[in-house]
């Protein structure tokens, strides 16, 4: 199929009327969301538009796709996942949700037909499900670890608590012998009252910006290692 419209190349247009009828300008001929969900199977690329302001409309109409395909019993959201993905939103971390969530989906898809091969051959060789079961945890823990580079301060133990481990708690052990009595002396003279200690001075701001790009370098790393290992896993099969 050929778009009509050269602002989007080779991309499709349809456009959405206010009846909610689909329109596919590239075949001049109305379409429904089964027809779209074919699209996207079929890999081809297409926007959708209001037809009256022009606003891309895609991802929700996308959505709309998803939620028709969970109504027909082929749930691929778990319910812990659509609760853990509606909490990100307003969150702090919410920015990089999606590019993590990409980056998973398309070490996956980059490697499906391979996985598809290996289940079509008699499942022989490892278990490629725990195998992706490990990657999995590998990349929550990278996502964690990105978590913990926006809350530095949830991870280090605290300076003046006394219950917890290296909480600054001094030691007072008694000593083991008795120490000697000492001899009276004369009253000292008071001494002056000790000056307050000095407010420590505020980290300095850059410190912080430079670890978060080193940490977000490191995971740029560890998820190509991790593609590595699915390409390793694939090449077994």
């Amino acid at each position: 199929m050929v778009d009509k419209s050269s602002d989007h190349g080779d991309t499709i247009v349809i456009k959405k009327y206010a009846n909610r009828r689909l329109y596919n300008t590239a075949t001049s001929s109305y379409v429904t969301l089964d027809t779209l969900c074919t699209m996207v199977k079929e890999g081809q690329e297409f926007v959708v538009q209001d037809a009256k302001s022009g606003e891309d409309i895609t991802r929700s109409v996308l959505t709309q796709i998803i939620f028709e395909e969970e109504s027909k019993g082929q749930n691929l959201l778990p319910i812990s996942f659509l609760r853990q993905l509606i909490g990100f939103y307003g969150d702090s971390l919410e920015t990089m949700v999606p590019g993590y969530l990409e980056s998973t989906m398309s070490a996956f898809s980059h490697n499906q037909e391979q996985i598809r091969e290996h289940l079509a051959g008699g499942m022989g060789g490892a278990n490629p499900f725990h195998q992706m079961e490990e990657l999995g945890r590998q990349n929550m823990a990278m996502f964690q670890q990105a978590m913990g580079m926006f809350t530095p301060f949830a991870n280090t133990g605290g300076t003046g608590n006394p219950g917890s481990p290296g909480g600054g708690q001094t030691s007072h052990r008694p000593p083991e012998t008795a120490p000697p009595t000492p001899a009276p002396t004369p009253a000292p003279t008071p001494a002056p009252a000790p000056a307050p200690a000095p407010t420590p001075a505020p980290a300095p701001q850059g410190s912080g910006s430079q670890s978060g790009g080193d940490e977000l370098d490191r995971l740029r790393q560890q998820l190509a290692q991790m593609q590595q290992q699915l390409d390793n896993i694939s090449s077994k099969n």
